[in-house]
Parts: C-alpha cells; structure tokens; sequence
C-alpha cells in the first residue's frame, strides 16, 4: 500500500500542537504535508469539546501561560483568549487552602499575617528537620522550601499520588515548577501572558489545518507502516515516543498516566472554582475540573466535572509525564543519540523529545524546528 499518493513533502506523525505547528508553517512555504494521527481528533492532549454549552478539556486543565511575547502573539492569530487567572483551591482532608503557596495559604496554615512570621516559621521548621547539603530528593528539597507543614499536607500526599512513588525516590527539580511567594497574590502563575482560548483549544488545531496543502488522516496509526512510510516520504516529522520509533531497541522509558471521569450535574455551581487539588494520600483522585468556570459558558443549570486519577501507564495507555529521573535521562539520551544519526526525521513535542512541556514550550519548539528547517529558503 502506498501513502505518498500527492507528492508531499513532508509526513508529520502526530497531530498535536508541534505536528500542526510544522504543517502550518510549512503550508505557508508552499510545502504540501500529510498528517497521520492515531486518535480521532485533532490537537492531542489540548483537544476540547462543547458539552451543554461548555468547553471540557479531554484530558486535564489546560491553562495557555507563557512570558514569550513571540509565542502570545502567534496563538493569537487564530483564536481570542479570555482573562481567566488560574487560582487553585488544594482540599487536604476537608481544610481548603490557597495555591500556589503565598500569604493566604501561610494564614490559613498557620494564622501568620506578615512576610516577616510566615518566613520565620518556614526556616524555623528548615532547621528543625536540619536538611544538610544540597536537596537530595523532593522531600528535602520540598522542605527546604517551604517546611515541613506545608508539605505534609499539600505536596506529600498530592505528588506520590501523581508519580507512583515516594516523595524520597523522586528527582529535587519537579518540586521548583511551584512558586512561592510572600504576597496575598493567589495567581497560579507568575507569567504576563495567560487564558484559555474562547472557543476551546481545537479550533486552533482547526484553523491551523485549513489549507489546501495539508491533509490530514486520523485514526492512523504510523507503527502500522512505519517501513513504508519512512520509505515513501522525503522528510519526516515524527511527534511520538521516541523509544517507540526505535523498537525499544535499548529499552523501554518510563512514564506515568492518567484516566479521566466526568460526571453532568444539575447545577451551574457545583463546586466554586476551576480547579481543587485533593492533597492527602486517601483520596484516589489529584485534582476535580469545574469547566464552567474557566470561562463562564454554559447552559443553564448544568456543569460538568471531571476527576483526574493518576496511573501507571503501560504501552496500551497514553503516555503523559515523561519520569526524568537518572535512570531515565541515562536511557533517553541512548535514543537521542540515535536520533541525531537520521537524516530524515525530525523529532519533537513531549514525546519525542521526553520532555515535560507546558503549551508555549511545545509552540516554541515546533516553531524552532520550522525556522531550521527553512533557514535556508
């Protein structure tokens, strides 16, 4: 079977924001590109879609935030985006605190009203625990933060329910994504630029594609074909795992997943913000989604949540969270090195690149990889 039946010159393998990213600026060069996607939509894990009125996110919360004026500016060629201000609620055994960690979470916790106390309790606890050296896990490093209080009831339970393992065998590094601050300020986010796009993520996806020069195949799977379609195609932009591309050759990356569940409920309320993280251990689920509150649409009376359970993933489950421990970063670069030897291929996204991307990363990237491949035109 032949799949290069109009000349292109590109196959893109994924039709997430890097592939669609690359075909679009492609398009824009006169380059004509096939996308082959497995699922049957478009956008990866930013697709959304209208319910009740509402726009859900399949696959978790997902909040544009970026300090790349570059970045802002291109995505707003092809939609609106809101003023939404990410402000997350952590529920630890019924106590709601404010996230991320600022002055209100510090006087929820402790009843400190000043800087001044809420820094004297965090390094008073530091130096109880006496953490010598640098952080040598997420616990230690955790600690040293913000203190033993704090991470007892907001990050232990909460990060060992989203990695699958002990706070004490993970990395330092994952806990720094979460800012602190000493301000009453409850904005997930430290960036100038964020929202969520008022008409849901996949009508970027579909704007992107509206070209005679793209064509797009879901529910295809590349590994179905992937000799023909290495053979058949010019270049190649590959958006997968890349341990997958090479057959496991040197073995197989770790990742974590996740599993979603959503429920319609009779209520244009139901519990007072987008987002509630669950941080104690018991509870099987991270965090509850309120769609309706990301941008206030909605039929009346309805909303939907949806309850997000982390799992482990194996080769039947969508990878999520590439584990960027030693062992994996060791294994990751084996690949890597592999992939710089092929002439073809362009690998990229999450996946590709096991990388832990928020969206302006990935858009960063893949227009990266779009102005080195053209530098030359």
């Amino acid at each position: 079977m032949h799949h290069n039946t109009k000349k292109y010159d590109y196959l893109i393998v994924g039709a997430g924001p890097f592939g669609t990213i690359f075909a679009h600026e492609a398009a824009d060069r006169g380059k004509r590109s096939l996308i082959i996607e497995r699922r049957s939509h478009l956008g990866g894990n930013m697709h959304t879609h209208k319910e009740n009125g509402i726009n859900v996110h399949d696959y978790g919360a997902h909040i544009f935030h970026t300090d790349n004026k570059f970045v802002w500016d291109y995505v707003n060629q092809f939609t609106e985006f809101n003023s939404y201000i990410n402000q997350v609620v952590a529920n630890y055994k019924g106590d709601l605190y404010s996230l991320p960690f600022n002055m209100n979470t510090f006087y929820q916790m402790w009843g400190v009203k000043t800087p001044a106390e809420a820094q004297a309790k965090i390094v008073a606890q530091c130096e109880a625990v006496k953490i010598t050296g640098a952080p040598k896990n997420l616990e230690e490093q955790a600690i040293s933060l913000i203190g033993t209080d704090i991470y007892e009831k907001l990050i232990k339970g909460y990060t060992e329910k989203q990695w699958g393992r002990k706070a004490t065998e993970l990395p330092s590094f994952i806990i720094r994504r979460l800012p602190i601050r000493f301000t009453f300020d409850n904005n997930y986010f430290n960036h100038r630029y964020q929202g969520v796009p008022v008409d849901g993520y996949t009508a970027i996806f579909d704007k992107m594609l509206d070209s005679d020069l793209i064509d797009v195949q879901l529910d295809t799977d590349f590994f179905d074909d992937k000799a023909t379609y290495l053979e058949e195609f010019p270049r190649v932009v590959y958006t997968g795992m890349i341990d997958q591309f090479f057959d496991y050759k040197f073995g197989e990356l770790e990742y974590r997943s996740l599993r979603f569940e959503s429920e319609v409920l009779p209520t244009d309320n139901a519990q007072g913000n987008a987002v509630i993280n669950y941080t104690d251990a018991e509870t099987p689920y991270t965090r509850v989604m309120e769609w309706r509150h990301f941008d206030q649409k909605g039929d009346d009376n309805v909303s939907i949540l949806t309850r997000e359970y982390p799992q482990v993933w194996d080769r039947s489950k969508e990878a999520y969270y590439p584990v960027n421990d030693e062992k994996n970063s060791t294994l990751f670069k084996q690949y890597r090195s592999e992939a710089k030897q092929l002439d073809k291929v362009i690998m990229g996204g999450r996946l590709g690149n096991y990388q832990y991307y928020d969206m302006d990363q990935v858009f960063n990237a893949a227009l990266g990889a779009v102005e080195k491949e053209f530098q030359q035109d």
